[in-house]
């Protein structure tokens, strides 16, 4: 092995050792934070956002930070695409070692309104972010975006209001709770709120001893669950302590935790919220240290 191939391959060693070790604290971090490290999955937004056939764009320069999800292995990379698994690592490093000397083939991808998925090179995506690059080719295909929705919308906006339309199709809460409230800034929590409420569905049939109907389970959980939980959060001044989030968006990070919580013996949602709040400041800091770390290490 010659000199100059030695060196790629002892830089692309510790370029994935650092994206790994940013992969890991994202997702600690994601833990303890309302938003979402995942990738968005684009069969999903497909079948949520009601896309119609694709046309080609040809072969164009795109924003790497545009890329928003896989079209197959939205799993594999963080929502920043740094590598999940440890089995990525031989392709992953190849893909950097020959980065330099080749550059990036062009990848491929989809276009919905503003955002991209990645249907070929989701390995380039996550070398080339690590490295710094701000663009990368790719051959476009465009979905039209459905009538009714401006092109330059935000993706995350159009997923949360098809999301809750259908949840209120399902619950009909707007009609039995006229001071309904439930607002996320994130995609895919409202299935969430349903496997809530289902699960709640069965706790009352069982019970009462018979059975009951969805919506009438939607407002009984609204009432005993999901309103008692956000006065909490209010009483506490929890949503001070994360700008840009909702009420909703904090229950839902509560009520993820609460299992976890009540294994080390915090078995109520006010105690889970009182953990919440003491756990978020000093994460938050290890996080920026750490981010100025990577980027001091790039240089």
């Amino acid at each position: 092995m010659d000199e100059e191939n030695l060196f790629a391959k002892m830089r692309a060693q510790r370029d994935w050792e650092r994206a790994r070790q940013a992969a890991i604290l994202e997702e600690i971090l994601g833990a303890f934070s309302p938003g979402s490290v995942d990738l968005l999955s684009f069969e999903d937004v497909k079948r949520r956002l009601r896309l119609g056939q694709k046309n080609y764009k040809g072969l164009q320069d795109i924003e790497i930070s545009r890329i928003r999800g896989s079209v197959g292995r939205y799993r594999d990379f963080t929502r920043t695409f740094l590598p999940r698994r440890e089995d990525l690592r031989e392709r992953w490093q190849r893909v950097d070692a020959v980065a330099v000397s080749r550059g990036y083939l062009p990848i491929e991808v989809y276009q919905v309104g503003e955002a991209y998925f990645v249907l070929d090179g989701n390995h380039r995506v996550s070398v080339a972010r690590q490295n710094g690059a701000s663009t990368i080719q790719a051959h476009v295909w465009e979905f039209p975006t459905p009538a009714g929705l401006s092109a330059q919308a935000d993706l995350d906006e159009l997923l949360i209001k098809a999301e809750y339309a259908d949840f209120l199709e399902h619950t009909r809460l707007d009609e039995t709770q006229p001071d309904l409230d439930i607002q996320f800034t994130a995609p895919g929590h409202y299935r969430e709120l349903e496997y809530q409420i289902a699960l709640y569905r069965q706790v009352l049939e069982k019970i009462d001893g018979e059975p009951i109907s969805y919506p009438e389970a939607a407002a009984a959980w609204y009432e005993m669950i999901y309103t008692p939980a956000v006065q909490i959060i209010q009483q506490r001044g929890i949503l001070k302590r994360f700008p840009g989030r909702t009420e909703a968006d904090l229950f839902i990070w509560v009520w993820q935790h609460h299992k976890e919580l009540k294994a080390r013996g915090i078995a109520s949602l006010s105690q889970a919220a009182d953990e919440v709040a003491r756990a978020s400041s000093p994460l938050r800091r290890l996080w920026e240290r750490f981010t100025g770390w990577l980027r001091r290490g790039r240089r």
